[in-house]
This record gives structure tokens, C-alpha cells and sequence, in this order.
């Protein structure tokens, strides 16, 4: 698909996951008596990438984060550094849209400067006099901080690239995903208020001020570090190896030719962790496509069409042929 489809979708779909998860957290979070407090926020967020995954997963692949786009870059499943570029312009500019209206909606108020102002992220140098830090948890510093975003974001990829492996379970990669990001929320609002997603951070950001700008930097870091060791570790330990030991060689499951996936003739398709299935072809084996009847004319339920060795047939004919000949004489 055309790279400015690609793009469109990943403006939109990062568009909804800001004004879904930062609009329950800054419209719904701590109303009185009714609040969704971080359980409902947490999952507002794992929902918006569950429904966009379905709605633009085969679109664009459903990134909506820059660290994502970098952590498959690294894991060899998003190529081209144009397509990188421009998948990560329209993430950040698809939250800042979502962040206006969300501003809009309350009534473009004078912001708190200060970080959890307007669903913005960040850290506390130290915890208040309740004991809390401006999250409600009970941690303090950079240093947690970065950990925090760091591990979770390679855990969130390590997700993301093993649920859309071709050797999970086809269908439920939105699902595992989703919810993984809404745990991560669980575990994260009480440290940073969850970015994982530096496009995220950055939207609601430049709407407070110097503060939440001034620790921008930690959430897009910390979660690029964490994705991209995700990609290299899924790559050298997880993936597939295929007929010539390398990931990008790929058998059909219906050909079962190694030596096209390979380009070598001394490619041996036994060798495919994917075997063969007849089951799979489209177009079943149906021995009646021969031209020539013949005993020889047989099915390959690999390649899934007919074999018909006309020559051997011939063969056999002539040899009838000369069989009656002599009978006569």
C-alpha cells in the first residue's frame, strides 16, 4: 500500500489514542464521586490500540508510537528510513491534534506548569509532605523514571512483534496487545503517569510548559532504547529460522521451495520449519487436469497442480503397441 495511505492511518489511529487515553485521564479521571480513576484509564488506553489495530492494522501496521516504528525497524519487520520518518512526523502530529481538542473541549484553560498537568509525564525529584509523589505513588527521581519506561517498553514490543508472528495464533494480536498496554498503565501511572510512547508525551506536553518540556526528553529515550532492545533480542532469539537459517527466507507452505525462498540450489525444504500442507492450497490436486491418462500422471500436494509425465506415457503406449504387434505375427 502507497506510502501516504500508510501515513493517514497512523495520523488517525494516533489521533484516537491520545484522545481516548489522555482525554479519560484529563475529562474522566478525578470526577467526584465518579472518576475512573487509574484502572479506567489504563484501560482506555490498551482499548485504543485494541480498536485501531483491527481498524488499521493492515493498513499501516497500527505503530501509533514512535518507539514502536524504531523497535520493528529493528526487528527487520518496518524497513526504509523515508517510511520511518514519515510514520513518526504523523504519530506526533496525529497526538498533537488529539491534545488540541482535548484542550478545546476543557476550555482552554491556564495550565498547571507542572508534570500530571493535562495527562502530561515526567518524574517527582521528591515526594510531597502526604508521602505521594504528583502521581499518587510512592517513587521519586529520574533514575526510576527512565528504568521503568525503559523495561516496559521493551516488554510492550516483545509483545507487539511475538503476537503478530506468523506463528501465533492468527486473529488475536489486537487483543494481546491491548492489553498488555493496559497493564503497563496498571504498573506505570504511580511512577510517570505511563508514557511508553513518545509521541504521546509530546502531544499533551507543549500544551503545559517548561517542566513537562524540560523532561520530555527521558520519554523518548528511555522508550527507543527499550524498543529497539526488544527488536534486536525477538531477532536473534525468537524468530524463525527458516530453510537457509536466514529470517528473511521464507517457505510457502503450499510450494514448499526452498530453493526460491533461498536462492540456492542446495536449499533442502525438509529443512523448513513450516512443512508442507496440502491442506492450505487454494486450488486442491485433481488428477483428471492430465492431459494424458496415464499411471505417471499424479498430483504434487505441495505444488498443488498436476504432474503429467507425457513421456512415460508415450512410452508405455508404444511398448502396448509393439506388444500387439507381435501377437498378430
Amino acid at each position: 500500500m502507497c506510502l501516504c495511505k500508510r501515513v493517514a492511518a497512523e495520523f488517525i489511529g494516533t489521533f484516537w489514542l491520545v484522545l481516548g487515553g489522555c482525554g479519560a485521564a484529563v475529562l474522566a479521571c478525578n470526577v467526584p464521586g465518579n472518576g475512573i480513576g487509574y484502572l479506567g484509564v489504563a484501560l482506555a488506553f490498551g482499548l485504543t490500540v485494541l480498536t485501531m489495530a483491527f481498524a488499521i492494522g493492515h493498513i499501516s501496521g497500527c505503530h501509533l508510537n514512535p518507539a514502536v516504528t524504531l523497535g520493528l525497524l529493528a526487528a527487520g519487520r518496518f524497513k526504509g528510513a523515508k517510511d520511518t520518518v514519515a510514520y513518526i512526523i504523523a504519530q506526533c502530529a496525529g497526538g498533537v491534534l488529539a491534545a488540541t481538542v482535548i484542550y478545546i473541549i476543557i476550555g482552554a484553560p491556564d495550565l498547571a506548569n507542572t508534570v500530571g498537568s493535562f495527562a502530561t509525564n515526567g518524574w517527582s525529584e521528591s515526594l510531597g509532605a502526604d508521602g505521594l509523589n504528583a502521581f499518587g505513588g510512592k517513587t521519586f527521581g529520574m533514575g526510576s523514571a527512565f528504568l521503568i519506561e525503559a523495561v516496559l517498553t521493551c516488554v510492550f514490543l516483545l509483545v507487539i512483534i511475538g503476537a503478530t508472528d506468523k506463528r501465533a495464533p492468527a486473529g488475536l494480536a489486537p487483543v494481546a496487545i491491548g492489553l498488555c498496554l493496559t497493564l503497563i498503565h496498571l504498573i506505570a501511572i504511580p511512577v510517570t503517569n505511563t508514557s511508553v510512547n513518545p509521541a504521546r508525551s509530546t502531544a499533551v506536553a507543549v500544551f503545559v510548559g517548561s517542566q513537562p518540556l524540560s523532561q520530555l526528553w527521558l520519554f523518548w529515550v528511555a522508550p527507543i532504547i527499550g524498543a529497539i532492545v526488544a527488536g534486536i533480542l525477538y531477532k536473534c532469539v525468537f524468530e524463525a529460522k527458516s530453510c537457509c537459517g536466514n529470517s528473511e527466507c521464507k517457505c510457502d507452505p503450499c510450494k514448499c521451495d526452498a530453493s526460491k525462498c533461498c536462492g540456492s540450489s542446495k536449499s533442502d525444504a525438509s529443512k523448513c520449519e513450516i512443512k508442507c500442507d496440502a491442506s492450505k492450497c487454494e486450488i486442491k490436486c485433481d488428477a483428471s487436469k492430465c492431459e494424458v491418462s496415464c499411471e505417471d500422471c499424479k498430483c504434487d500436494p505441495c505444488k498443488c497442480e498436476v504432474k503429467c509425465n507425457a513421456s512415460k506415457c508415450e512410452k508405455e503406449d508404444a511398448k502396448e503397441d509393439a506388444g500387439k504387434e507381435e501377437a498378430e505375427n
